[in-house]
C-alpha cells in the first residue's frame, strides 16, 4: 500500500542518505517524445531540505533529463532498499539544469565533491513523496562504484567539453 507525503521526513532523508543507487525517470510536457529512465550511482544525491534535492549529473546516455526539465516537463526520483528493511521511495519533483559554475549557489559545500568530468546540477523541488513497502524488491549486495566513466573521461581529454557543446 502507498502512502502519499508533501515533503519528506527526518527518516526518509535518513534511508535516502543511506542509499547507494537511485533511479531518475523523467518526460517531456505531455509526453511527446520518449521517457528516460536512467539509475545512477556515486554518491551524488543530496537532499537540500524536505522540499528540495539535487544530484551532480554524469555523462552517459544523453541528456534527456535535463532537456526534458528544460522543454517543462516532470521528473520522478526513485529509491528503493535492496537490504533487511524493504522500501520504496518516490519522488515526483519540477526541476532545473544548474551549470556547474553555478552549483555552489544551490548545493551546500559540504555536497560539491563533483569529479571532473561531472556534467551539471540537477535541483528538483518534490512536489510529492510516495512511499511502499518494497516487498518484491530483492536482496543485492553493494560492490562498490564502478571507476569506468572517471577512466574513460581521463583517458580521452576532451570528450567531456564535446558533450557540453563547448
Amino acid at each position: 500500500m502507498a502512502d502519499f507525503y508533501p515533503e519528506l521526513s527526518s527518516d526518509m532523508r535518513r534511508f535516502i542518505e543511506n542509499q547507494k543507487i537511485f533511479f531518475v525517470a523523467s518526460a517531456p510536457p505531455g509526453c511527446e517524445g520518449r521517457i528516460n529512465l536512467s539509475p545512477k550511482g556515486y554518491s551524488c544525491f543530496t537532499v537540500i531540505d524536505s522540499r528540495t534535492v539535487a544530484y551532480i549529473d554524469y555523462p552517459g546516455s544523453g541528456n534527456e533529463t535535463a532537456e526534458h526539465i528544460n522543454r517543462g516537463g516532470e521528473v520522478t526520483v526513485m529509491f528503493c532498499s535492496f537490504d533487511r528493511k524493504p522500501m520504496i521511495l518516490r519522488l515526483y519533483c519540477r526541476g532545473e539544469v544548474i551549470p556547474l559554475e553555478k552549483a555552489g549557489e544551490v548545493l551546500p559545500a559540504s555536497k560539491l565533491e563533483a569529479h571532473p568530468n561531472a556534467r551539471q546540477v540537477i535541483l528538483l523541488h518534490v512536489q510529492e513523496v510516495m512511499s511502499s513497502c518494497g516487498y518484491g524488491v530483492p536482496y543485492y549486495k553493494y560492490l562498490g562504484d564502478r571507476e569506468a566513466l572517471k577512466k574513460a573521461s581521463e583517458k580521452e581529454k576532451g570528450w567531456l567539453q564535446r558533450l557540453r557543446g563547448g
